[in-house]
């Protein structure tokens, strides 16, 4: 009698946490499933859009992703969809109006919820709080607290479908301290730490049977410390799937880390990635996916989503002919004059660079381009957007580095051997200074590099920006791939310029060079 007795205790208690659970994040009523009977989930997912709201050469574009992802709901029994983070910074457009075309088009595909990426703090707090109100998607973060202790946004949400209850936590990396401008009121706790309170909570208060988190990490390991999708899965034990974003990794398949599945969708809305979960008594049995090339060859415009973001486009590109800077003269190009010598325009968009990697409270030690990257001179008088996207006209990002000393050296003497008009040919900006000495053979010899004002450091670790051709080993930059940690600001170059030029004022710039390169011998083009 007495083991009977606690047997029925025991279920008493057992249906009164699940009635308990079902009142909590919307969660409501019971769920019902039938003994050994398969459920079916779709999960559509996104992450680093980074405000890529039109279509380039064909691939991605918002309204394409919502005729993707409203055709795939329309055949799911059961769907989630998900962004994994990092909807802000990247195309002029986007920025322009703080992503709102972004989150309402978001809003119209259906989105269910967003983990808070990085990039989401490079504005101030009342812009990413305003974003949040104009949301009608769920942001998630559960490692994000404010100062007085309260979750800054949910940390997870519970959803009941027929025949099987799932949780999404939200994770944000910790590097977003080190790599964004986070409002100094929040605190970042440990990832993992999190993820195991979190697992706990959802499992064994909430009786979620699907645990997936949509975290905002990486797959690849940025830094010492940086704690990667791949290390919490090993980790954190109760974890069923990880979507993640931050890396922007392309994944053909997914990876499977200690029994855990992690997916991730690339950049920029190329890419939707398709999971579809089988679930049979509560647990994961089977989970098939793949990612979802996005094209005008295989979706069309979402009329919707067209609408919405049409006043948006039009504006942009009425801003195009806004007069963004004033010049007493043209800035030189010639015949491609910045794979030669230093040139003004060359300084200009490096310095720009520096400037505004700077202003999101990252110290720089310099930066530099290559000067194949510049494809045009800046007019003389009045310059529009539209003349600096025609001077940098490539989708480059600005990537940060960070080399020890030795390989700073090894750098310099690279970019000093690289051969005059070739597009590698650096242009750098007001901190960094040296001599390229040419023999009559146009070989080039490194001298008088300082950074800072002072030789380079041997025991010093230097953080310089690029972009993201270089970053990755263009045009022969192979040591650029030995850095301690390294970061997409998501900012184009060219966007980092237009600003640059707009925080200048109204008055007219001269074109100048300071002598940070310079060349002996060698030749220029005719």
């Amino acid at each position: 009698m007495k083991k009977r007795f606690w047997g029925f205790v025991s279920i008493a208690i057992a249906f009164g946490m699940i009635f308990a659970s079902c009142a909590t994040n919307n969660a409501s009523g019971p769920v019902k499933r039938e003994l050994g009977k398969a459920y079916e989930l779709t999960i559509l997912h996104l992450n680093d859009t980074h405000g890529a709201v039109v279509a380039t050469d064909g691939k991605g574009g918002l309204s394409f992703v919502a005729d993707c992802i409203k055709k795939e709901k329309a055949k799911a029994t059961n769907s989630l969809v998900v962004h994994a983070g990092d909807i802000n910074t990247g195309s002029a457009l986007s920025n322009m109006f703080n992503a709102e075309p972004d989150i309402k088009a978001f809003n119209a595909m259906g989105v269910d919820v967003a983990t808070l990426g990085n990039h989401e703090f490079d504005g101030t707090m009342a812009k990413l709080k305003k974003q949040i109100s104009q949301s009608k998607f769920t942001w998630l973060s559960a490692n994000i607290k404010t100062a007085n202790g309260k979750y800054f946004t949910k940390p997870y949400i519970i959803k009941n479908y027929d025949g099987f209850r799932i949780a999404v936590v939200g994770l944000t990396t910790n590097r977003t301290q080190v790599i964004a401008s986070p409002d100094k009121s929040l605190v970042f706790a440990d990832e993992i730490e999190t993820a195991r309170e979190m697992v706990k909570i959802v499992r064994e208060q909430e009786l979620a049977d699907i645990v997936i988190f949509a975290t905002h990490i990486g797959d690849v390991e940025e830094a010492i410390g940086h704690v990667s999708s791949v290390k919490l899965a090993q980790s954190v034990e109760g974890i069923d799937l990880i979507i993640d974003g931050h890396s922007h990794s392309y994944f053909e398949k997914p990876l499977v880390v200690n029994g855990c599945y992690i997916v991730s969708a690339n950049e920029y809305g190329k890419y939707v990635g398709k999971g579809v979960m089988e679930i049979v008594d509560g647990k994961l049995k089977s989970f098939n996916w793949a990612p979802i090339a996005i094209t005008s060859d295989n979706f069309s415009p979402d009329p919707q989503v067209e609408k919405i973001l049409a006043p948006y486009i039009d504006k942009a590109n009425k801003s195009l002919k806004d007069v963004v800077l004033k010049t007493t003269a043209e800035f030189e190009f010639g015949n491609r004059l910045p794979r030669y010598i230093e040139t003004a325009i060359g300084d200009f968009v490096a310095d720009a660079v520096v400037d505004y990697v700077e202003s999101t409270g990252v110290k720089l030690d310099g930066a530099f381009t290559n000067g194949g990257n510049i494809r045009a001179p800046l007019p003389k008088g009045n310059v529009t957007r539209e003349d600096i996207l025609t001077v940098l006209p490539f989708e480059n990002y600005v990537y940060v580095i960070s080399l020890k000393g030795d390989d700073v050296e090894r750098l310099f003497q690279f970019i000093a051997s690289i051969k005059q008009g070739n597009g590698g040919f650096a242009q750098v900006s007001k901190e960094i200074r040296y001599t390229i000495t040419y023999d009559k053979n146009g070989n080039g010899k490194l001298s008088n590099l300082t950074i800072g004002g002072k030789p380079i450091d041997k025991n010093k670790t230097y953080r310089i920006a690029t972009n993201d051709y270089l970053a990755g080993g263009g045009d022969g930059y192979e040591i650029l791939k030995k850095s301690v940690d390294t970061y997409n600001t998501s900012m184009l170059f060219s966007t980092v310029v237009i600003d640059y030029a707009a925080r200048l004022g109204s008055g007219a710039i001269t074109p100048m060079t300071d002598g940070r390169i310079t060349v002996i011998g060698g030749t220029l083009p005719e």
